[in-house]
């Protein structure tokens, strides 16, 4: 069989189109190629992890980690923030402005997390650790330890992945995705040898966790730094705190929309927790990683289009945005026929991948393959809205949804058990694909007026 005309169409398919979609293309298969091997490699950590400390350690671990990650916010949105506004000067040109920003975002996010991580150290010590985890009260000394290590981590990677932001700007998701993907394998190595040479140990754990992601981001950004993004290395005769109010005009609310979501999505562990146990918090993110993977396989096909609208946008191409986000939707379309397959199929693969240790309520699976289908629809539009920053009416929405979403949480988890903490997330995240689609057409029709518009 002659495969060379397959090839060759195979290789004008990567060649023909628009310049930003020919880039697209390119960062897709990179992150393909990287997304892959991270999904094997953290499908394969959930296990091994479980194995290492048990499925009731990991339900802390994991609780923990998603207190740990509010703290990440604390950027003020300046991530989100250096991420537009690098796209519009490298789009026009000015590479004066692209350093400045860089320089003053490593200088700022340096000086807000070191007062931050003081701050912390002082008062985690007057924290309960093991009545916030609800885990047994002979851990709380362990617990007061892990927090400040992985808190410590955190810091410093917000710091450091400021290298990532600089990629995805720039258009590169491929290889901000290659570099997770080198911290995710070694952190694999590690604790695989933990296992092999160590007890259980939750400190072994977190020292782990983060100690791998954070040596290959330091390696990283001294390499782009010194190579291919020479021009913008930081530097202190750039640092600028003047512009850092221009960062922060989208920034903040870029800030407060992280917070409300990090309220909306990320408080089920904590609430699960409480009303059902630690131990419950496992199967829920059994089920997460899984349909995680359609979430995370649809991130990797929109991955390059944020910064490539903020592009497109300044450089008034809307015929190309429309064209994107039509394709977009008819993935949308395949990926809810993925999703419902993996459903009806959901209880043989979690025998064979965490065996008969844990058990998984289809109830859990239904309500986040549901969650799975509006998430994918919402990111669409959410990609093109936060690209060209008009995300008022997402911050009033987020907030909105981070006040209603914890008690409404708390009454569906008590009547419904877990799928009704679940599901409170479902309901939000419907309401918010109504007006998130509303607005686009809006905007992109330029027929946006008030809200709709800022």
């Amino acid at each position: 069989m002659n495969f060379i005309p397959l090839f060759n169409k195979i290789e004008m398919f990567f060649k023909t189109g628009h310049e930003r979609s020919v880039q697209a293309k390119k960062n897709i298969i990179g992150l393909v190629i990287s997304k892959g091997i991270s999904i094997i490699v953290s499908l394969l950590l959930v296990r091994l992890t479980i194995n290492y400390v048990n499925a009731s350690n990991y339900g802390i671990w994991i609780t923990l980690s998603s207190i740990i990650a509010w703290m990440s916010f604390f950027d003020i949105g300046f991530g989100n923030g250096l991420r537009n506004k690098f796209a519009v000067a490298k789009a026009t040109g000015n590479e004066t402005n692209a350093r400045i920003y860089i320089s003053t975002t490593y200088a700022i996010l340096s000086i807000i997390f070191t007062i931050v991580w003081i701050i912390f150290f002082g008062v985690h010590f007057f924290v309960n650790w093991s009545y916030v985890l609800n885990a047994p009260r002979e851990m709380a000394d362990n617990l007061s330890t892990l927090a400040i290590i992985v808190f410590s981590y955190f810091c410093l990677q917000i710091v450091l992945k400021t290298i990532n932001t600089v990629l995805i700007a720039d258009q590169k998701p491929a290889r901000s995705s290659y570099l997770d993907m080198a911290g995710q394998v070694l952190t694999l190595i590690i604790i695989y040898t933990l296992t092999r040479t160590t007890k259980g140990s939750l400190i072994n754990l977190g020292l782990t966790l983060g100690f791998a992601p954070i040596l290959v981001m330091i390696i990283s950004t001294i390499w782009f730094f010194r190579n291919s993004y020479k021009q913008y290395a930081p530097s202190f005769k750039y640092v600028k705190f003047a512009y850092a109010k221009d960062i922060m005009q989208l920034g903040y609310r870029f800030f407060i929309i992280s917070i409300a979501s990090i309220i909306l999505y990320q408080t089920s562990n904590i609430i699960i927790a409480h009303l059902f146990g630690p131990e419950q918090v496992t199967p829920y993110n059994i089920a997460y990683k899984y349909f995680g993977i359609i979430t995370m396989v649809f991130g990797i096909i929109i991955a390059p289009f944020w910064s490539a609208f903020t592009e497109a946008w300044t450089k008034k191409d809307i015929l190309w945005i429309r064209m994107i986000v039509k394709k977009l939707k008819y993935m949308w379309i395949f990926l809810t026929i993925c999703t419902i397959l993996m459903l009806t199929v959901s209880d043989t693969v979690y025998k064979l991948w965490i065996g008969n240790k844990m058990a998984v309520p289809f109830s859990i699976s239904i309500v986040l393959s549901i969650y799975v289908i509006i998430t994918v629809w919402n990111t669409i539009f959410s990609y093109f809205i936060n690209g060209i920053g008009k995300i008022q009416l997402q911050l009033y929405s987020a907030i909105w949804c981070a006040v209603i979403n914890i008690p409404l949480a708390i009454i569906l988890g008590k009547n419904f058990g877990i799928s009704g903490v679940i599901f409170s997330t479902v309901i939000l995240s419907f309401i918010n694909s109504i007006w998130i689609t509303i607005q686009y057409n809006k905007v992109i029709s330029n027929n946006a007026v008030g809200i709709w518009n800022k």
